[in-house]
């Protein structure tokens, strides 16, 4: 019955009202009363339960807010309930109330619902107490006639004999039974003080974070004798009550509570003395404030995109050969040249974790392999590159897409000047900066083997684990041109595949393969780049040979200290010449040969001030040690190639980095004095 009452309280207090009628109804109806037969005047029970209650339903209907808080199911059923029960005993036991009694039938009651009618009988307002969209029975079954509905409650017998209960009321009780039945024990719901004592929550739900902190942190949620939560299902009222009721507790508990440790009237005083000493600075900063909120509101009216931003990058080079041979064996033109590098990245972001970039680049800085030392050892990073042309002319450097693919994995679209360092960790900090910062050279920027990848295509990177990548990328040398032989899959192409082992943050471990057509490193001796450089044999260079090459490397870096990092980089690549090809002097023959290559790296960051660095290689530039076929050539030497630079940071934007390129034995031949080439590189970032 006090399920009843509760579920009467939360459809509305009207109906509550008609709930603790027939509550007392019932419950007086329970208790024998013996009558005399001098009292035996007509007495309704219906109406004298329904005086009886009013003061009852007029106090919850006037306080709805404080049943909400404050009623719960065990307060009605103390309370309430007893409070309603003794009047009606009183009445119909007491000598003195017959008079009152006997003409009860016919005295309308003072206060009425809102919801009910004074003058019909109280019986046949029952079924109101359901809701609306309940699926129990009326509260008079279909079987019995409206006669009988509408029927007055039979009056009491002048024996000594119990209440007898109308036959139309009994039939509401039966209902009301049945709807009371609603969350019974076999659904009743049991605190619980940890998420993990419900059995069908997973940390995986959508909603964990927010049902742990209702359970541990505030104990509002409470959990099925079974220990599931059932959090898929429909709550009852009854469900929807105890909980809230709960977080109300702990509500109050917390204002309760909150109270402590508040300013007192003495801070507030404080605060306010303060306030006015620092009137005029207070102001000061307002003004500030709303000068650069009108300075941010022009800077966002005037932008030229909301969602891209320019960055760029511009290089002034002066270089030259200081002494040394080119691989004719001639003294190399020692000339001095002023030459610059600009780029302009527009970088473009339309879900905030993608981005789009479009770069502009403009270079004017030939390559000494192509002008001077005849040789592709020693290139500059940041010229024309050992077989292209420079130019003052405005071209579409790099395009590429990349956006994530699920939580790990990212995808990158190459549609121009892709490399490898675009979808690839080349394992070689404080060197590798692609021309703009850290080596000057090609070969002490990276593994020679990377570049053998380049071009238009795809990559993927994919994070296994935290300490784990695997990249893997295609690119195609001429993709865009639909003649024979070339194409994404019919010409030159580069596939690379590498894991990258992080094992701490301050190391690192990367092992790559590389399977390339047509393509060469574009550093090393002219044998090592035989394919391209045919003319250096007196071969034509428009017979290039088809090259196919398998390429094997092995990074490593490692920062012993803040100011102190240590690395290096062996390659190993297996070139084979798929064709015969005749020349004036004999003719190339298929035949495989083997190039190696190596490094070692030593960088002190943060040197004598915080941004400078000072990087020391030495290394073998890419080397032919052996070859199968007779009219391949090798080479007989071993050229080292030492280089070191100190890159100082004037800002945060400027950079200036001297740097001297030695070279032992170019070409890797002793014949060849050593070659010694000096750089001086400002960098200017925006």
């Amino acid at each position: 019955m006090s399920k009843f009452l509760w579920k009467g309280l939360l459809t509305s207090p009207a109906v509550l009202a008609a709930s603790l009628v027939v509550s007392s109804t019932a419950l007086a109806a329970e208790q024998p009363v013996e009558i005399a037969a001098a009292q035996a005047n007509q007495l309704e029970l219906a109406g004298a339960a329904t005086e009886a209650a009013q003061p009852e339903i007029s106090a919850i209907t006037a306080e709805p807010a404080s049943v909400v808080n404050n009623l719960t199911v065990e307060t009605i059923e103390n309370n309430n309930l007893a409070a309603k029960v003794a009047p009606v005993a009183e009445q119909v036991a007491s000598p003195e109330n017959n008079a009152v009694a006997a003409d009860l039938s016919e005295t309308k009651p003072a206060v009425a619902p809102a919801n009910l009618n004074a003058k019909q009988p109280i019986a046949e307002q029952i079924p109101a107490v359901a809701p609306a969209n309940s699926s129990e029975k009326p509260a008079v079954p279909t079987n019995v006639s409206a006669d009988k509905a509408a029927a007055k409650p039979q009056q009491i017998s002048q024996s000594t004999a119990p209440i007898a209960q109308p036959p139309a009321q009994s039939n509401v009780l039966e209902q009301i039974n049945q709807y009371s039945a609603e969350g019974s024990s076999e659904d009743a719901v049991g605190q619980v003080t940890s998420v993990s004592q419900l059995s069908d929550v997973r940390p995986t739900d959508w909603a964990f974070q927010a049902l742990q902190s209702l359970v541990e942190r505030y104990g509002c949620i409470a959990g099925y004798p079974d220990g599931t939560y059932r959090g898929n299902r429909a709550m009852t009222r009854y469900e929807f009550a105890a909980g809230l009721n709960a977080c109300l507790d702990k509500v109050n508990e917390l204002i309760k509570g909150g109270t402590r440790g508040l300013a007192t009237k003495e801070d507030l005083a404080a605060v306010q003395k303060l306030q006015e000493e620092f009137a005029a600075e207070l102001a000061t900063l307002r003004g500030r404030v709303d000068a650069l909120e009108a300075r941010t509101s022009e800077l966002e009216a005037n932008q030229f995109s909301t969602t891209t931003k320019l960055n760029g990058e511009v290089i002034f080079a002066l270089t030259g050969i200081a002494r040394g041979e080119d691989a004719d064996g001639r003294d190399a033109d020692r000339s001095t040249a002023f030459g610059s590098r600009v780029r302009l990245n527009f970088d473009t972001s339309f879900t905030g974790k993608d981005l789009l970039r479009t770069r502009l680049q403009v270079l004017n800085l030939g390559a000494f392999s192509t002008n001077n030392t005849k040789t592709a050892e020693g290139e500059l990073r940041f010229n024309a590159g050992p077989f292209g042309t420079a130019s003052n002319t405005v071209g579409l450097d790099a395009l590429f897409y990349q956006f994530p693919l699920g939580k790990s994995t990212t995808v990158i679209l190459e549609a121009n000047a892709g490399a490898a360092d675009d979808f690839t960790n080349t394992v070689n900090p404080y060197f590798d900066g692609d021309g703009g910062s850290g080596a000057l050279s090609n070969f002490g920027t990276r593994n020679p083997i990377y570049y053998l990848t380049a071009g238009t295509g795809i990559a993927v990177r994919q994070q296994l684990g935290e300490k784990l990548e695997l990249s893997l990328g295609y690119l195609a040398g001429n993709a865009a041109s639909p003649t024979q032989g070339n194409g994404l899959f019919n010409g030159s192409y580069g596939a690379l595949a590498q894991l990258t082992f992080k094992p701490t943050s301050t190391m690192a471990l990367g092992l790559t393969y590389v399977n390339s057509y047509n393509f060469v490193t574009g550093t090393g001796s002219n044998a090592s780049n035989f394919p391209v450089r045919l003319g250096s044999f007196g071969i034509d260079s428009d017979n290039n040979l088809p090259v196919s090459s398998n390429s094997y490397g092995a990074q490593a870096s490692w920062r012993v200290r803040p100011g102190l990092a240590i690395g290096g980089w062996a390659g190993y690549t297996n070139q084979r010449i798929l064709s015969n090809l005749a020349t004036p002097t004999g003719s190339v023959q298929r035949g495989d040969q083997k190039i190696w290559n190596w490094a070692v790296t030593v960088a002190f960051p943060d040197l004598l001030k915080e941004g400078n660095v000072a990087g020391f290689l030495v290394g073998m530039e890419p080397r032919v040690t052996s070859s199968t076929n007779r009219t391949l050539p090798e080479d007989k030497d071993t050229s080292l190639h030492i280089e070191g630079f100190y890159q100082f940071k004037l800002s945060d934007n400027i950079s200036i980095t001297p740097g001297v390129i030695w070279l032992t034995a170019p070409d890797h031949n002793k014949s060849n004095s050593d070659l010694v080439i000096g750089v001086v590189r400002t960098t200017f970032t925006f």
